[in-house]
C-alpha cells in the first residue's frame, strides 16, 4: 500500500517574519518523493491523496521540470544500440534541424497538442509530407517514452494525424535507356551498374557483397549483409569510416537470381579484382570498400550525363530492375521476394502502377473458360444432376 504524509517548514521572511510551507512525501517503490505545495494545508492533502491514488492505480508520473532537449537526448542515447546507424542519424537530424529548434526550452510536460501541430504545419510549409510525417513519428516515440517513465500522463503527439502524401512519380531507365547507360560505363563501375539493374539490390548491398555470397552453380546471389558508410563526425574515435550492418529488413536477408549475362560480367571482374581480407566483390585497389558517395559523383551521375539521359537516383536503377520485371509478367509475389519488401502491399503500393491493366479479351476469356468443349460437358452434367435434385422437392409459393 503506498504511503505519505504532510510536513510543515517554517522559514524566515524578511518583512513578514516567521512564515511556512507544506511538503507532501511519498514513495514510489522504494524511491522517496518529496513536493512542495504552499502555505495551505488543505491543498496538501489533495495533492497527497491524488498522488497515493495514482501511485495505487499505476497511472503516477514524476512530476518534473526536465525540458524537452534534455530528455530528448536522454531518449537518443536509449536507442543507440537498438536501432540501425542510419536510423539513428535520421532521429539526430530531425532533432537537431527541427525539434529541438522548435520545442528545445519548453518543459515536457508543457508541450500540448496545439503548439504540435503548429510547428509540424509550420515544417510542412518547408519540406515534404514524407519528411513531416517522419518527424511525427519521432514526436510520438519521444513522448510514449517519457509516458512509459512516468514523466507525462499522456502522449500529446497520440492523435494527430499523418499528413496526406504527395504524389511522386517514380523514375526509372527503358530498356533502350539502359543500353545507351551501360555503353558509357567504365569497369568496374560497368558491373556495379550491371549488378544494380539485373538484381534490385541497394547501394550498400552491392558494396557489402562478398564472393562468397555467390552461388556460381545454382545463379544465385545471396544478400547477408549492408556496407554502412559514417560520416566524418561520427568517425571521431573509430579507426575506419565504414562498417557492416544487417541489411534493411528480416525479408532484405534474400536469394536473387543471377542473370546468365550477369554471372559472366562478374567471372570477368572477379579475374582483375582486387584481393583484400574482407572478400569484397567490388573494392578499392587496398581490398577496402568503396566509398558510396564517391562512386555516385564521380562515376554515375557523369555516365548519366555522358549517355545523354536525365539525372536519376542510383536507387533508381532498382525501380528499373522492378519494371523489367513486371514488362515480362513476373508474380507480383515473386518480385517482392527479389526486392526484400518487408511486406507485399509495399511491392504494391510502389509498383503497382506499372502492372498490365489491359482489360482486351476479358470477357471471352471468361466465356471460354466455362463453354468451351470440355467445359460444356461438364456444364451439362451439372444442370442434369440439378434438374434431377429439383425434381424431389415440391415448390411452395411464398
Amino acid at each position: 500500500m503506498a504511503r505519505g504524509s504532510i510536513i510543515k517548514r517554517l522559514y524566515k521572511e524578511p518583512k513578514n517574519g516567521i512564515s511556512h510551507t507544506y511538503v507532501i512525501v511519498y514513495y514510489v517503490g522504494k524511491k522517496q518523493k518529496w513536493e512542495t505545495v504552499g502555505p495551505n494545508k488543505k491543498d496538501a492533502e489533495r495533492l497527497l491523496s491524488q498522488r497515493l491514488s495514482e501511485i495505487a492505480q499505476g497511472t503516477f508520473f514524476k512530476p518534473s521540470d526536465i525540458t524537452f532537449q534534455e530528455f530528448s537526448q536522454k531518449w537518443l542515447e536509449s536507442k543507440f544500440q537498438r536501432v540501425k546507424p542510419s536510423t539513428f542519424r535520421g532521429y539526430q537530424g530531425d532533432l537537431n534541424h527541427h525539434l529541438i529548434p522548435s520545442f528545445g526550452s519548453d518543459f515536457l510536460a508543457n508541450i500540448n497538442r496545439e503548439k504540435i501541430e503548429q510547428v509540424l504545419n509550420k515544417i510542412r510549409g518547408e519540406r515534404s509530407a514524407d519528411t513531416v510525417n517522419n518527424i511525427r513519428l519521432v514526436l510520438l516515440m519521444i513522448f510514449n517514452y517519457a509516458k512509459s517513465l512516468k514523466y507525462i500522463s499522456s502522449n500529446p503527439a497520440e492523435e494527430i494525424k499523418p499528413f496526406p502524401l504527395d504524389h511522386k512519380e517514380m523514375d526509372f531507365l527503358a530498356p533502350e535507356e539502359i543500353g545507351l547507360f551501360l555503353k558509357q560505363s567504365q569497369e568496374p563501375f560497368k558491373t556495379i551498374f550491371l549488378i544494380a539493374i539485373l538484381t534490385g539490390m541497394r547501394r550498400g548491398e552491392i558494396l557489402g557483397l562478398q564472393w562468397g555470397d555467390i552461388d556460381w552453380n545454382n545463379n544465385t546471389i545471396f544478400v547477408r549483409r549492408s556496407l554502412y558508410w559514417l560520416m566524418r563526425k561520427e568517425n571521431k574515435e573509430l579507426d575506419k569510416r565504414w562498417r557492416f550492418i544487417e541489411p534493411k529488413s528480416k525479408r532484405s536477408r534474400r536469394a536473387i537470381v543471377m542473370t546468365p549475362r550477369l554471372k559472366e560480367a562478374l567471372e570477368i571482374h572477379r579475374i582483375s579484382s582486387a584481393n583484400g581480407a574482407y572478400d569484397l566483390v567490388f573494392c578499392n585497389k587496398d581490398g577496402n570498400p568503396l566509398d558510396p558517395d564517391n562512386m555516385v559523383k564521380r562515376e554515375f551521375l557523369p555516365t548519366l550525363s555522358m549517355a545523354g539521359l536525365r539525372r536519376i537516383r542510383f536507387h533508381d536503377l532498382r525501380h528499373s530492375y522492378c519494371s523489367l520485371l513486371i514488362s515480362q509478367g513476373e508474380n507480383i509475389k515473386f518480385i517482392q521476394s527479389q526486392l526484400g519488401h518487408a511486406s507485399i502491399q509495399t511491392t504494391i503500393d510502389r509498383y503497382g502502377h506499372l502492372l498490365p491493366c489491359d482489360q482486351y479479351g476479358v470477357g471471352s476469356k471468361l466465356d471460354s473458360q466455362i463453354f468451351d468443349s470440355k467445359s460444356s460437358e461438364s456444364l451439362n452434367q451439372v444442370e442434369k444432376a440439378i434438374l434431377c435434385s429439383s425434381s424431389n422437392y415440391s415448390l411452395r409459393p411464398i
